[in-house]
């Protein structure tokens, strides 16, 4: 493969001159630069990217993790890929289904520098492995953490969810069913303590229905649907885990002629855009604001600034289903 030393032979310059043109650089005479960039194109030159790379010591190129796909992972992707591109980054990015393997090779990508920074969605590794890494690199996650080496931005859904009940309440609903999404995430323990609470301070019977959780597809909300329809004993408002759940549900249940609010009210959480669509209440959760702070959180890492990062609140999206 041709380098730049047999560029500069073949156009009579020095290396430092061809740099130059590479990079863009002033001080160079056009009748040089012409006579640099036709050899090029005549031997077919592209510069080495891992040279270049090694040679600055940054790719402008942050891995961003996540098990699976999801309408949410999409909404944070976009944000955060518009934050990034206002300063020359771009993203890749890694879908492990739940291989520990993969989320591995990211992580060596960090360590060789073939990767400025990590961004874990949700992972699979325990924190302990990915922390190792963090003298590679910034790692920042948008899953519940609290570590003084990986900065997370995420949200204490406690308040959020006691809103959302506090909204089922104030419309007449008392038998409420809780849907929840990972058992093993914070989040989920933090929703149920919320609802443990609510129902405390409303003196209304907790835990009087199954336990539903790992809960976040349209085909869960479904399913949620059908186990409604056989019940005797059945819930008058189902808070669900996403909006994608609650989709799932309400569209099963007007399928099966039931009325939703009328015999059921159903609540999502997130705003998604499928919550729009179907009129859905719900609980906005600020995705895209936090993505956009996760990437101001590593563009201060990597420049040792201090820009703050945007506040974060819920708030209540009322409409029809509710």
């Amino acid at each position: 493969m041709p380098n730049i030393q047999q560029i500069a032979r073949m156009a009579g310059v020095s290396t430092a001159t061809v740099s130059r043109v590479l990079n863009n650089y002033p001080y160079v005479s056009e009748t040089t630069r012409q006579k640099v960039l036709m050899i090029m194109e005549q031997l077919d030159y592209v510069p080495n990217g891992n040279a270049i790379t090694l040679k600055k010591g940054a790719t402008h190129l942050i891995g961003i993790i996540s098990v699976t796909f999801s309408p949410l992972l999409i909404s944070f992707l976009d944000a955060f890929n518009l934050a990034a591109e206002k300063y020359g980054f771009n993203i890749t990015l890694f879908i492990t289904n739940g291989d520990a393997g993969k989320e591995h090779v990211a992580l060596e990508m960090l360590k060789r520098k073939q990767l400025d920074a990590l961004v874990f969605v949700l992972r699979t590794n325990e924190w302990e492995v990915i922390e190792s890494y963090t003298k590679y690199g910034p790692i920042v996650t948008w899953q519940r953490l609290e570590n003084e080496r990986i900065p997370s931005v995420f949200m204490d859904q406690y308040d959020a969810y006691a809103t959302g009940l506090e909204h089922l309440y104030a419309k007449g609903y008392r038998n409420i069913l809780n849907v929840y999404p990972m058992s093993t995430g914070l989040n989920t323990l933090e929703r149920r303590r919320a609802y443990a609470d609510f129902a405390h301070r409303r003196q209304i019977t907790a835990d009087d229905f199954p336990l539903f959780q790992d809960k976040t597809s349209t085909r869960d909300g479904e399913e949620l649907a059908s186990w409604w329809i056989a019940q005797t004993h059945r819930p008058d408002a189902i808070f669900c885990a996403t909006d994608e759940v609650a989709a799932g549900c309400i569209t099963a249940l007007h399928r099966m002629r039931i009325s939703a609010p009328g015999e059921v009210g159903i609540m999502g959480f997130n705003n998604t855009e499928v919550a729009h669509l179907l009129d859905l209440t719900t609980i906005h959760y600020p995705v895209q604001q936090q993505a956009e702070n996760a990437f101001v959180i590593i563009h201060n890492m990597l420049n040792d600034r201090q820009e703050a990062v945007a506040p974060l609140e819920y708030r209540l999206i009322e409409r029809h289903s509710t």
